[in-house]
Parts: C-alpha cells; sequence; structure tokens
C-alpha cells in the first residue's frame, strides 16, 4: 500500500532564477524550485512576519476563512519531467455536513498555504521515492552560509 510521507520545510535557499524549499522527513531531503514571490511569501510564513497589507496568499487565506473553510493537508502527488505538482485539500463543515474538496495547485503556492494555515505537508511515496536526494545540496548551502558569515 502506498503512503504519504510527511516533511517539514527544512530550509529555503535563494538561487539566481528564485529559491530552493528544501522538504524533509528527517532521513531524506527534496528540492523544490520556487520564484522569488512564493519564496518571499515562504519565508514570511516560516518567521510569521505580519504584512502591513494582505498579499496574494494572505488574500487567498482570508477568502478561506471567510468562507469557514480550512486547509486539511497538502500532498506533492506527482513529478513529471522534472515538475512537481500538488493537491491542495480543503474541508468546509457547517450544518449541511462535511465536505473535503481536492484542488490541483502549485507545489509553491500549496507549501506557503500550508505554512500560513498551518495544516501538514505530504510527499507521495513514489514521488518520495523517485526525488533525488538534495541533502548535499542543503549541506552545501550550509556550509557556503557559514563561510560567507566568517568572511564578514
Amino acid at each position: 500500500m502506498k503512503r504519504d510521507i510527511l516533511v517539514s520545510v527544512k530550509a529555503l535557499v535563494p538561487t539566481p532564477t528564485g529559491s530552493g524549499v528544501f522538504l524533509s522527513n528527517g532521513e531524506k531531503v527534496i528540492a523544490i524550485f520556487v520564484d522569488h514571490g512564493v519564496a518571499a511569501a515562504i519565508t514570511m510564513f516560516m518567521h510569521g512576519i505580519t504584512k502591513p497589507r494582505p498579499l496574494t496568499h494572505d488574500l487567498i487565506g482570508n477568502v478561506l476563512a471567510g468562507l469557514g473553510v480550512t486547509a486539511e493537508k497538502v500532498v506533492v502527488n506527482d513529478l513529471k519531467d522534472d515538475t512537481f505538482y500538488a493537491r491542495l485539500y480543503l474541508k468546509q463543515e457547517n450544518e449541511l455536513g462535511r465536505n473535503v474538496v481536492e484542488i490541483d495547485a502549485r507545489p509553491s503556492d500549496s507549501i506557503a498555504l500550508a505554512l500560513q494555515q498551518k495544516c501538514p505537508i505530504y510527499v507521495a511515496e513514489s514521488v518520495w521515492e523517485s526525488a533525488e536526494d538534495m541533502t548535499w545540496a542543503l549541506e552545501q548551502a550550509a556550509k557556503d552560509s557559514d563561510d560567507e558569515n566568517a568572511a564578514q
């Protein structure tokens, strides 16, 4: 039986075209590359930074809250031609019952919303097994940062 792997955002490392979001389960690390705008949103949610006005992901969160909807989980569910895909699971409960809606979304937006909504992030086992272990890249980024800080 296939299962989903619970992960957390281990680090966000800037690149020339955006940032690498490093996800880990404590044993392996995978990287999903995102654009600068979503990287900024992820960073703000990771550090609890309050913005003076709502940005796009804040707007989405406010719309969800206004509709009585919560994010239940995010699943990075596919990897095709070096592109990751994700599903966002939204839950609405009211007097009429409980409804869960599954939405196709970019992993970057899904990760930002998961951090904002404090819901779990999973990677499908098949994706986890096929994605390259990027532990080395995360270790190199940490070393480069340490070297840069020592030079200052």
